[in-house]
C-alpha cells in the first residue's frame, strides 16, 4: 500500500504530494506524542483547504481550515502540558460520547440539507458527517483523549471513500493509511493509559 502510494505521489500534482507526505508525518508524530506533528499537520491542512474546495467537498475544505487553527491550539496545548508535567493520555466519559454522537448526527443532517440546496456538493451528508466527526476528533487529540483514535477510524474510512469518488486516489490512499495508523494509535495510547494508571 505504501509503495503504491509513493509511486502515485510521483504522478500526482506537487500540492497533493506535499499534503499527503506531511499528513503521514503528522499522524506518525502525533502517535508518538511529538508536538512537531502539529506543524506538519497544519501545513498539510492548509494545502487541503484548496484541494478539497477544487474537489467540490466544501465541508472538507472548511474542516481543513479548522485543522490549521487546531494545529496552533494543539501545539500550545501540548507544549503547556509538557512544561507542567501534565502530558497524560486520559479518557472521555461515556455520557459525553453519547451526547457527541447525537450532536454529530444532527449537525450533519442540518448541514447536508443546506449543502444540497445551496452548493454543488458531491456528497452532502457524508461530507458533513466526516467534518463533524473530525471536528470532535481533532479537539480530542489536542486534549490527549484516548478515544480520539476511534473517531478518526470512522472519519478516515468515510473520507477515503469521498476522495476516491471525487478523483483523488492518492489522497484516498492517504486516508486508508490514516485508518491503519489510527488503529495502531488507539492500542499504543491504550497501553500508555494503562501504564499511567499503575
Amino acid at each position: 500500500m505504501i509503495d503504491a502510494l509513493l509511486r502515485g505521489l510521483a504522478l500526482s500534482g506537487p500540492l497533493e504530494g506535499a499534503a499527503v507526505l506531511l499528513g503521514v508525518v503528522y499522524v506518525l508524530l502525533i502517535l508518538k506524542q511529538q508536538r512537531l506533528g502539529w506543524v506538519a499537520g497544519g501545513v498539510s491542512s492548509a494545502i487541503y483547504v484548496y484541494l478539497a474546495a477544487t474537489a467540490r467537498l466544501p465541508m472538507q475544505s472548511l474542516l481543513n481550515a479548522y485543522y490549521v487553527t487546531m494545529a496552533f491550539y494543539g501545539w500550545f496545548s501540548w507544549t503547556r502540558a509538557q512544561q507542567l508535567g501534565e502530558a497524560r493520555v486520559t479518557r472521555w466519559p461515556m455520557r459525553f460520547h453519547g451526547a457527541a454522537v447525537v450532536v454529530i448526527v444532527l449537525v450533519s443532517v442540518l448541514s447536508s440539507h443546506w449543502l444540497a440546496l445551496e452548493t454543488r456538493a458531491a456528497w452532502p451528508f457524508l461530507d458533513s458527517l466526516t467534518a463533524a466527526i473530525s471536528l470532535l476528533a481533532t479537539w480530542l487529540v489536542a486534549r490527549m483523549k484516548l478515544e480520539n483514535w476511534l473517531y478518526w477510524i470512522a472519519a478516515d474510512a468515510i473520507t477515503a471513500f469521498l476522495f476516491a469518488e471525487q478523483g483523488h486516489p492518492y489522497t484516498s490512499a492517504l486516508f486508508v493509511i490514516y485508518l491503519s495508523i489510527a488503529g495502531v494509535g488507539f492500542f499504543a495510547w491504550l497501553r500508555l493509559y494503562r501504564r499511567q494508571a499503575t
